[in-house]
Order: C-alpha cells, then structure tokens, then sequence
C-alpha cells in the first residue's frame, strides 16, 4: 500500500484496531471510475479498522483525526481475486481518499514523525 498525505489532521492519537471512526471516503479505479463515496451520500460512514479491507486496515491505524489521505490499495489489500459488485473486477487496484473525522472508540498516542 502506498499513500499520501492531502491534510494533515489536528489529531494526537491513533485509532486502534477495533476502534470505531467516523469517517468520510471515496473509491476509484485507477480509471477514475467511482465505486463508492460516503461524501455523495452526504454523511459520514462508521467502521473499525478490522472491518474493512486490508489496506485500509493498515492505513487508518497510522492515521489521526482530521488526517485526510489518499491511499494506492493494491489488490492483495482489496479484494484479492474476487469480483466486488459492478466495477471492482478479480486484481483490481483501488484508489481511496480517506479522512478520519472522529475517533470514537479506544485510541493510542500519536507515534513521533521522524
């Protein structure tokens, strides 16, 4: 997984694994195809790191609120070989925009920058 940083957040801790988030995203395909967007829908989602696909599981632990990322998901993080609905087909590479507004759950200190 790869990412970069589009906001830097106001947060001092990281979720931990089993933490649930507010949060607001967008999937696409490396064509731009959309798949899904918490921001069309006009509210927030709610999950826990564990609940979600690998990549995303890894890069919100690393993650503060108000932090807003875009991660480069490979499929081995994603969905692996399987078709997901409509547009996500067996290998594909997912590109997400990512943005913790709440931590709601159990958190741990924010891990020094290098």
């Amino acid at each position: 997984m790869q990412y970069k940083v589009l906001h830097k957040g106001h947060g001092t801790f990281h979720p931990t694994v089993d933490s649930n988030c507010e949060c607001h995203y967008r999937g696409t395909l490396i064509d731009g195809t959309e798949f899904d967007s918490s921001y069309k829908r006009g509210r927030p989602a709610t999950f826990a790191p564990q609940q979600v696909i690998k990549g995303w599981t890894e890069a919100m632990q690393l993650m503060v609120e108000g932090d807003k990322w875009e991660l480069y998901i490979p499929a081995e993080l994603a969905y692996g070989n399987a078709q997901r609905g409509q547009f996500i087909t067996p290998g594909s590479v997912l590109l997400f925009e990512l943005e913790i507004l709440t931590i709601l759950g159990n958190k741990i200190p924010k891990k020094s920058e290098l």
